[in-house]
């Protein structure tokens, strides 16, 4: 029988322990940590997002400013409003929702964010930072998997990790940490190109899917009592719900599950600890700077 990893429930009892830090700030009169997101565009699921950072501040008693542009924004004035919030004492931290629309250079953004109030850990000099080991701001999807799989104590020294996907936001990164001192995995990172994929993760102790493809790992690439961690979150049209739409993983969930010894939903798996880990290094970012 599988152990599901409860990010929802794990998220709750971070977002505890950060109120119980900001509690203490206001005692002592401290500065209140201040989290600001700039939205572009109309997307759906950044919408849903970005809402659900501002509800997150709120629970913690954070302070929050969310800035929205139309879609049609053009990149200077984005990077302007990059520059005033660098500039502003009062923001501790912010992050610029992605995906951004075609007409706006992402990595011109992302290296515009003043690395010290980079609370998606994004910027080149937290991600260089992070992979020498020093510290700085890791980027928050990596983070909250990194963090689920300590909560949860599963042995990461000395397994074999396959990491499906190497994008900058979570293969490349997570990789990276599962391959440091204290984790100790033995990891392989699976793409597009790779030869004898589904082999490759069949091999593995723990898998990490994410590569945006619903339901890409079916039962046949997961061996026996493998961890099963699903970034994935796709929105699939679903009529007979209110929405309209559900979200999806990478993970063929019903079938794959039985196998595993531990396994994440989806939702409710990695993304609730991805929005803790925006506060958890916003809060760090006040800390350093009061």
């Amino acid at each position: 029988m599988y152990t599901l990893i409860d990010g929802k429930r794990t998220a709750a009892e971070i977002k505890r322990e950060i109120a119980d830090e900001v509690q203490k700030l206001r005692q002592q009169g401290l500065k209140i940590p201040h989290l600001a997101a700039i939205l572009v565009g109309n997307d759906g699921s950044s919408q849903t997002y970005v809402a659900n950072k501002v509800r997150d501040c709120e629970q913690v008693g954070f302070r929050s400013s969310l800035f929205k542009y139309d879609e049609d924004a053009s990149e200077p004035a984005l990077l302007d409003k990059i520059r005033e919030l660098n500039n502003d004492n009062d923001i501790d931290g912010f992050i610029v929702q992605l995906p951004l629309p075609d007409h706006i250079n992402e990595n011109r953004v992302i290296e515009s964010i003043d690395p010290s109030k980079d609370a998606d850990g994004f910027h080149p000099v937290n991600i260089g930072r992070m992979v020498i080991g020093l510290e700085g701001f890791l980027p928050a999807t990596p983070f909250g998997i990194v963090e689920l799989i300590r909560r949860y104590r599963i042995e990461t020294s000395g397994r074999k990790c396959v990491v499906i996907g190497r994008s900058n936001i979570v293969g490349r990164p997570v990789s990276i940490l599962l391959s440091q001192k204290g984790m100790d995995a033995t990891v392989t990172v699976v793409h597009s190109r790779t030869k004898d994929l589904e082999e490759t993760v069949r091999q593995a102790d723990i898998v990490i899917a994410a590569l945006g493809s619903p339901g890409f790992v079916k039962a046949g690439m997961v061996k026996a009592g493998a961890v099963v961690i699903d970034v994935g979150t796709t929105r699939i049209s679903a009529p007979g719900t209110k929405s309209g739409w559900k979200l999806v993983g990478d993970v063929d969930f019903e079938n794959v599950a039985p196998k595993c010894s531990f396994i994440t939903p989806v939702p409710g798996g990695v993304g609730p600890m991805t929005r803790v880990s925006l506060l958890r290094n916003t809060l760090e970012a006040a800390k350093k700077r009061k």
